[in-house]
């Protein structure tokens, strides 16, 4: 496996490639060295317009009142109109806003940017990757290119193992699950404890039920997404997202105890 790491986004981003991603072998220095500058850099120009900790960041100066999201930039513009159909779609459980109302797109703007890394790659030709940022996982076909699952019927190739970590003991894993190689998901997002989780703000009312929760989909913005919105709103938010959304789910409850969909149980 070919694997480069950087930071960005307060946390730590990997990009791995098979060593044999294609007839031919693995990845020449030149072509490994280009794919992780194109996702570094797109990390890079996302960090410096929505981070909240870059004091010259874009949002920043609309947390100040030095700039009005009506003449943000169109990333900006754009990025809070999605936030704000996420907001409707999971009925107030994922916001955009802090409770002080503050803009905060903290809770999408990693996912979109995994997103827009994977679709880079895919235009440079690169079909067989893992990329994961801060525990939240996007990939592509399979980390050992034209090998089969033992006993699969039709035959399935080998998927990539995504870990979720223990909440309790982050040397630890409390689960696995198999991405990408055909199957229907791709991606895995994990929000609360285990990781950075200021952007996550529970709805009024709510309990405080899951201190991590990992959703599988078949694109890493639905999974960050529906994450954030379990961690926010409790078990009617993961009833809601289980029945509107072809997802798998795993939330770890304040006493430990772990509940899972299907997907996981299988």
């Amino acid at each position: 496996m070919q694997a480069r790491t950087f930071r960005c986004m307060g946390t730590v981003i990997s990009l791995a490639f098979p060593r044999d991603p294609a007839p031919g072998g693995h990845l020449v220095d030149d072509e490994f060295a280009a794919a992780t500058a194109v996702v570094e850099s797109l990390f890079q120009e996302l960090d410096h317009t929505f981070s909240l900790y870059r004091p010259d960041s874009e949002a920043n100066r609309l947390a100040r009142g030095e700039l009005l999201l009506q003449n943000a930039s169109a990333a900006m513009r754009t990025l809070y109109a999605d936030a704000l159909d996420w907001r409707r779609r999971t009925e107030g459980a994922f916001t955009p806003k802090r409770p002080d109302g503050v803009v905060d797109l903290s809770g999408l703007v990693k996912g979109h940017a995994i997103s827009e890394a994977g679709t880079s790659l895919l235009a440079l030709g690169l079909h067989h990757w893992c990329l994961n940022a801060g525990g939240d996982v996007l990939v592509s076909g399979s980390p050992l290119p034209g090998s089969t699952q033992p006993g699969s019927t039709p035959p399935t190739s080998k998927a990539w193992q995504a870990g979720i970590v223990d909440p309790a003991d982050r040397r630890a894993l409390v689960a696995g699950y198999a991405l990408g190689a055909g199957r229907r998901h791709a991606a895995l997002a994990t929000s609360g404890s285990a990781e950075r989780g200021h952007h996550i703000w529970r709805q009024r009312g709510a309990a405080e039920e899951f201190v991590q929760v990992s959703v599988a989909a078949a694109d890493v913005v639905t999974a960050d997404v529906l994450a954030t919105a379990i961690v926010a709103g409790g078990a009617p938010m993961l009833d809601r997202a289980a029945d509107g959304w072809d997802i798998s789910v795993l939330a770890v409850t304040a006493e430990g105890e772990l509940l899972a969909t299907p997907g996981f149980r299988s």
